[in-house]
């Protein structure tokens, strides 16, 4: 094991998906065409780290978290834990403990017929991180605690929690296995605004008192914002930047990036700033444009754009942008 590799090391990772064949399509003479989801990405978590992964929907966000969790074999590439090969056969059962995912439905996500105790205790006892049913009582009430849930309500099946209950329960189930790293896929985006603050709060907690490492995927960026320590911005199944949060929101250099956050709501109305607006639908994934992906929907799009496909380029440390025409601003 080599000391010095980053947490998660993701390395050129494709994830392709079998072409579909319409009955249309086929009578119009096109071939049918696989989907690539996620085409050539590479990133690095560090131990304690925050990474938001942030883009419309479709871009691949999703599918690249269940590639890294394990729940999808990439087509090809590499996903590495402390240096060593995350999903390989001799690795399955340790990797699966040390990186656990959160979805954004979590009722969908839990068993509808067992109980939370129920839940919680089965987890334990698969891995085998207690033994004796006093033993793993006790975990499961230390867990709830860690979510803000009183373990008197163990005993209750899922339907009777509210949906920030029912993440929590969620949450508290990934923790069971003592992960390092938590994939948080749109954990909040189908809760209460009223609630959301509260579980991206407890994310916060968690992070500071267990030393978690997350891959936060979210589209809100005012979310990713809140919590993420640096962000990357996905487009077409490539990411297009990565920056430390702080820089990144001071001067976007991507113009896909710049128009994500024009698109924040502003509560000074007077607030003026250099935006590049976003127009037209994402591309077909199946027929990615030629050239640069987002070409077909920039307004600083030049010739060059349209014939070569830009490289993830370093502009400075810990800053890197998939651009021709980088920390330009449109004129006009």
């Amino acid at each position: 094991m080599n000391s010095a590799a980053p947490l998660l090391q993701v390395n050129s990772l494709v994830k392709g998906f079998p072409a579909r064949r319409s009955l249309a399509a086929l009578m119009r003479g096109e071939k049918p065409r696989a989907l690539q989801a996620v085409r050539g990405v590479s990133l690095e978590l560090a131990t304690g780290e925050t990474l938001g992964l942030v883009g419309e929907s479709g871009c691949g966000k999703s599918t690249l978290g269940r590639c890294i969790a394990g729940l999808y074999r990439p087509t090809s590439g590499s996903v590495f834990y402390r240096g060593e090969p995350l999903h390989g056969r001799e690795t399955r059962r340790q990797s699966s403990r040390r990186v656990q995912m959160i979805f954004q439905d979590p009722y969908a996500s839990l068993n509808p017929q067992l109980s939370v105790e129920r839940t919680l205790a089965e987890v334990i006892r698969v891995h085998g991180l207690a033994k004796g049913r006093s033993a793993i009582a006790d975990r499961v009430d230390e867990l709830l605690l860690q979510v803000g849930l009183s373990p008197q309500a163990k005993s209750q099946l899922p339907h009777t929690f509210s949906g920030g209950q029912r993440q929590r329960i969620s949450i508290a189930r990934a923790l069971a296995v003592e992960p390092e790293i938590i994939i948080a896929d749109e954990p909040v985006s189908a809760l209460d605004v009223s609630i959301q603050a509260q579980i991206v709060n407890l994310f916060i907690e968690l992070r500071e008192r267990l030393g978690l490492a997350y891959l936060f995927i979210a589209h809100d960026l005012n979310v990713v914002r809140h919590v993420s320590d640096r962000i990357a911005v996905m487009y077409l199944g490539q990411i297009v930047e990565v920056a430390a949060t702080r820089e990144l929101f001071r001067q976007p250099g991507h113009p896909y990036t710049r128009s994500l956050l024009s698109a924040i709501p502003k509560p000074d109305p007077d607030h003026r700033s250099h935006s590049v607006s976003l127009e037209g639908e994402l591309p077909d994934p199946h027929f990615p444009p030629s050239g640069c992906n987002f070409n077909t929907r920039c307004p600083l799009v030049v010739e060059r754009c349209r014939i070569e496909s830009p490289e993830l380029l370093e502009h400075s440390p810990a800053r890197a942008v998939r651009c021709h025409r980088a920390f330009q601003v449109e004129v006009g």
